[in-house]
């Protein structure tokens, strides 16, 4: 008689942690639709997601392309190249995104400015070129730029440790054959480190959405600062900032989520 493995149950096999996370946001939904004080809050902040999205999208896009230029150094048999890169990741990476975001805004920004105007002096003068001032760089751009650099540096590592995970004689085998540097990253390197990079490269997403955030401190209009002031202005604290968190988790576990289930599907693929 062979021995049959026993099936778990489908009890213990049920994501208790995502029913619990179902329910909290059937209650939440439910207060915001039957509740005229959530209703009011929720359009108030609603306006707030849209430039969320907006500033998280745009830099990370940023940031993917450019911590690539960077992985792409720091695995460079130049040694300059390396070097700059290892410093640039080694410094942004030791530095608070909230100071970062400050110093971009008050010091980099200005800085800025004054090299636009300083470059382009012979146009401006000439009455060609309307001189840059530092009201006119938007801090909603500031933010997404702090974000980029502070990101790009991050998610270099993550290239980085995909790209050096394929193996170094699958790219001596390609450049024997007569493939470029650059036909061999895109034929046999990147498809080969994009199933590494992808799941952290989600996570670091769903880490900017929740980052973003801070960009309030500069006073961009996004949902944490009309949160700050709808609460400041109604005295609501407990219920404004009920909705702020529920906003957020509605994005980030959906993402979360969204990431799993690329990882499955990568996993599947990987094993046929």
């Amino acid at each position: 008689m062979t021995y049959q493995p026993r099936r778990p149950s489908i009890l213990s096999r049920m994501p208790w942690w995502l029913l619990a996370i179902g329910l909290l946001f059937v209650l939440g939904l439910w207060a915001i639709t039957t509740n005229d004080t959530y209703s009011a809050i929720f359009r108030t902040l609603s306006g707030g997601v849209v430039t969320t999205l907006w500033v998280t999208i745009l830099a990370f896009v940023a940031a993917t392309a450019l911590g690539l230029l960077i992985a792409l150094a720091r695995t460079s048999g130049n040694r300059v190249l390396r070097e700059i890169a290892t410093f640039y990741v080694e410094i942004i990476r030791g530095i608070p995104i909230l100071v970062f975001l400050f110093y971009v805004a008050f010091v980099a920004a200005p800085a800025m400015v004054a090299g636009f105007n300083w470059v382009f002096a012979p146009l401006i003068d000439w009455g060609l070129l309307a001189p840059a001032t530092v009201r006119g760089f938007d801090f909603v751009w500031r933010a997404i730029f702090a974000l980029t650099v502070c990101y790009s540096a991050f998610i270099a590592e993550i290239f980085r440790a995909g790209i050096e995970a394929v193996g170094r004689g699958q790219i001596e085998a390609a450049r024997s054959l007569g493939l470029s540097r650059w036909h061999c990253f895109r034929h046999i390197i990147f498809p080969q480190a994009l199933r590494t990079i992808l799941p952290p490269l989600g996570n670091d997403f769903v880490s900017m959405v929740k980052d973003s955030a801070l960009v309030s401190a500069l006073g961009v209009q996004d949902i944490t600062q009309l949160g700050k002031l709808s609460a400041s202005s109604s005295f609501l604290f407990f219920e404004t900032y009920n909705v702020v968190a529920f906003l957020y988790l509605t994005m980030t576990i959906s993402l979360s989520l969204l990431v799993r289930w690329l990882e499955k599907v990568m996993d599947g693929r990987v094993a046929r």
